[in-house]
């Protein structure tokens, strides 16, 4: 299937790109309200389902044997920027597991954040694994690690107990079959899975709802989505799309991106998840996607509508400031 041009780039009056792709939106009951393109095409979510590998977390009782706060639980969820508050929480979370940075095995990279990247650059520092994106989910991991009482080496691999409880955690929550055929490795070095975007949806209509999940699950993602909802910038960082249209939206809205344009979202009020790809894994384009789908189904009043118009139709300008087109949703999202 050759899924649908769903958003443009103009340039003046004229169209400059197109991209190309798909995406679900599913209640609770497993039940398509609205699809395009093929969703039932299995893609690596990434980054866009930690909130659901943060789940065992909190379901095995180990945030609260470590005192874990709302903050870092958010940091749990998070792609993070990489600022002195997302690193200063990474360490917090290790030193409450009895561990430190040494314990990561994410590997290092520069901060996402252009600000935080320079910042660490100016000091004369190299980058270590605690600025890595993911170090807060890493964190959550070897916090489960301790509280559970298995050994923190090695917590990566597929066949570590952490890595095994995630991958049924996801394979519950989806409804999806993780083989592994459908297995991949994730930029920080843990094991992704291929789901199809009506799964992903699914699942996080299940996550914002709590229908059909067991009790003890249930708390787990309100206590998430609370954390997350008053912790925003824990999640990504100033300036950054996660970040600022949860700051908008509060707790009517759960969004998480994930690498190559996939992007996962849960609307607890509306019952609904939702889950989009960009086809070329453009970052712009599934934000306009997601926004919107978000705008469309999210049942908001006016004041959040007229602030998620800036991300559904963002301006796009030149080096000197002067705005020269827009990005714009397309047929189906149009």
């Amino acid at each position: 299937m050759t899924n649908p041009v769903v958003v443009e780039a103009t340039r003046g009056d004229r169209v400059e790109s197109a991209h190309r792709g798909a995406g679900a939106v599913v209640d609770a009951d497993g039940r398509l309200v609205m699809a395009f393109g093929g969703v039932e095409e299995p893609v690596f979510p990434r980054s866009a389902v930690k909130a659901l590998q943060a789940l065992p977390l909190l379901e095995s009782g180990a945030a609260d044997r470590l005192g874990l706060d709302a903050s870092e639980i958010a940091l749990a969820c998070a792609s993070h920027s990489g600022g002195d508050v997302h690193i200063a929480a990474v360490r917090g979370m290790l030193a409450k597991a009895g561990y430190d940075e040494r314990a990561l095995e994410c590997g290092p990279h520069w901060p996402l954040g252009e600000d935080e990247s320079r910042a660490l650059a100016r000091s004369g520092q190299a980058p270590r694994a605690v600025h890595n994106n993911c170090s807060g989910k890493h964190a959550g991991f070897l916090c489960l690690c301790r509280a559970i009482g298995v050994a923190r080496h090695g917590y990566i691999a597929p066949d570590h107990a952490v890595q095994r409880e995630v991958a049924a955690t996801l394979e519950a929550m989806t409804g999806a079959r993780l083989s592994e055929e459908m297995r991949g490795v994730d930029g920080c070095g843990v094991p992704t899975y291929a789901i199809p975007l009506a799964g992903l949806a699914r699942a996080f209509a299940r996550f914002g709802t709590g229908r059909g999940l067991e009790r003890r699950r249930r708390d787990a993602a309100a206590r998430i989505r609370a954390a997350v909802a008053a912790h925003p910038l824990m999640v990504a960082g100033r300036g950054r799309f996660d970040t600022d249209a949860m700051s908008l939206l509060g707790a009517r809205a759960f969004i998480k991106s994930g690498a190559e344009g996939v992007f996962c979202v849960a609307l607890p009020e509306a019952g609904l998840g939702l889950a989009v790809k960009a086809d070329d894994g453009a970052g712009r384009a599934a934000q306009v996607m997601i926004s919107a789908l978000i705008e469309r189904f999210g049942g908001f009043d006016a004041r959040a509508a007229d602030g998620l118009r800036a991300f559904v139709s963002p301006r796009l300008f030149n080096a000197a400031g002067a705005e020269v087109g827009r990005l714009r949703p397309q047929g189906p999202l149009a």
